[in-house]
């Protein structure tokens, strides 16, 4: 409570006495004194403490926006080796398949630039080992796209120790396009949509510049693995994204590093809802003519299902590109889970039956019955992304045979001449 100067009080208790009318109105201007006192006293000082509120919510604001603007590089190391664990076939004029499996980890993914590096050298060893020409088709592995998220941030982020910690770092440092995707993200987990959604204009666009631009490097056809974005599309030669649900897309690059065709959509989705999936009276899968061949894409577990391939065959397919992963370290060797809406009618394999590895080698590529192509090559993505393993062991497949890269780390190269 705010008073006035005691010290005054004082000075008049000690003064010469005074007249009478003054003394008569004593009380009335000893009142009107007090309030103007405290008048005097406490309207600065709210005003002091307003200002002072201001001020430090001010600089605590700007901090914050200069901190969360503030992206810079850390130092790079990463391993540029791979090796060429299968070579399958005798050169010719007819072209190959070539999986990459990337050990992949998330400094890698600090900018665009920096994954192009890595890539890049992994086809530079390939070149060098005479596995490129204009018939080449390079398949990269499911959710290559997707880490791109993460690119550009800061490095708390890549820092972190589990992927959840990492997913609070981007929502932190992008305070503004996060509380945006939240309020239009779908699906049970909004955190993950926004995650992603915050973000997928400028995925989009590194997407295309870097493995467009591999593939027009490497004069190569290019299956770019695959990338989760809201209702992607190609128009006019660009990837665009729109308002709708997240998909799990793959687009094909020509050797001229310009998509060939829409994004090929996942059409089961291990995480989405039903209304997710690719909408029902449109073509749910599409076959793309390349140097090498009539090719079909199908992403991860849409490769476990028969009526896929009989679309496929009846589309003309010749060669199947499967870009692929598995989540979780060592669960290549676990029983299989199997799915839901993959039932014994579909095929003869039950969940816990096999483990997860033998699933995909009976599931996958040209064992399915009736299966017209004559080639394939499914490649997973590797490596360790915060506390969030990988499992998977590529591999390719002709006239119903496989052949499977070793299960020991590091990144590998699968080669099959057509």
């Amino acid at each position: 409570m705010c008073t006035h100067n005691k010290k005054n009080e004082k000075n008049r208790a000690g003064s010469p006495p005074k007249p009478l009318f003054y003394r008569s109105l004593e009380p009335t201007l000893n009142a009107k004194s007090s309030t103007l006192y405290t008048a005097v006293d406490c309207f600065p000082m709210r005003k002091l403490l307003y200002l002072t509120f201001s001020m430090a919510l001010i600089a605590v604001l700007t901090t914050y926006a200069m901190w969360a603007a503030d992206r810079p590089a850390g130092h790079y190391l990463s391993d540029l080796r791979i090796d060429l664990a299968i070579d399958q076939g005798t050169p010719a004029d007819r072209g190959n398949l070539l999986g990459i499996q990337p050990e992949l980890f998330p400094t890698d993914y600090q900018s665009p630039d920096r994954l192009h590096r890595k890539l890049a050298a992994y086809l530079q060893k390939a070149q060098a080992q005479g596995l490129l020409n204009e018939k080449t088709i390079v398949v990269l592995p499911e959710h290559v796209g997707t880490w791109l998220m993460v690119s550009g941030e800061k490095d708390e982020l890549y820092q972190a120790n589990t992927i959840k910690e990492a997913m609070n770092w981007l929502a932190v440092s992008n305070p503004v396009k996060f509380l945006r995707a939240l309020i239009s993200a779908r699906g049970e987990n909004r955190l993950d949509d926004a995650h992603l959604r915050m973000k997928a204009k400028g995925m989009a666009k590194d997407y295309q510049a870097l493995f467009g631009g591999l593939a027009k490097e490497f004069h190569v056809t290019l299956v770019a693995g695959s990338i989760v974005l809201p209702e992607p599309s190609v128009i006019d030669g660009t990837l665009k994204v729109g308002p709708g649900a997240l998909y799990n897309s793959s687009i094909v690059f020509g050797s001229d590093g310009v998509p060939i065709g829409q994004p090929q959509r996942q059409m089961h989705p291990v995480f989405a809802r039903n209304d997710e999936t690719t909408p029902p009276g449109k073509p749910s899968l599409t076959v793309i003519d390349t140097p090498a061949g009539r090719l079909g894409v199908l992403i991860g577990r849409d490769s476990w299902y028969p009526d896929n391939y009989r679309q496929l065959d009846a589309q003309g397919a010749q060669l199947v590109a499967v870009p692929a992963f598995v989540n979780g370290r060592g669960t290549w060797d676990q029983p299989w889970r199997g799915l839901k809406d993959l039932t014994s009618a579909a095929v003869s394999l039950k969940a816990g039956e096999v483990s997860e590895g033998q699933a995909w080698h009976r599931l996958t590529l040209t064992t399915q019955p009736g299966s017209q192509a004559i080639a394939g090559m499914s490649v997973f993505l590797r490596g360790q992304f915060w506390d969030q393993g990988s499992a998977g062991q590529s591999f390719l497949s002709r006239n119903g045979q496989h052949f499977a890269s070793d299960p020991v780390r590091g990144a590998r190269l699968l080669n099959l001449w057509l």
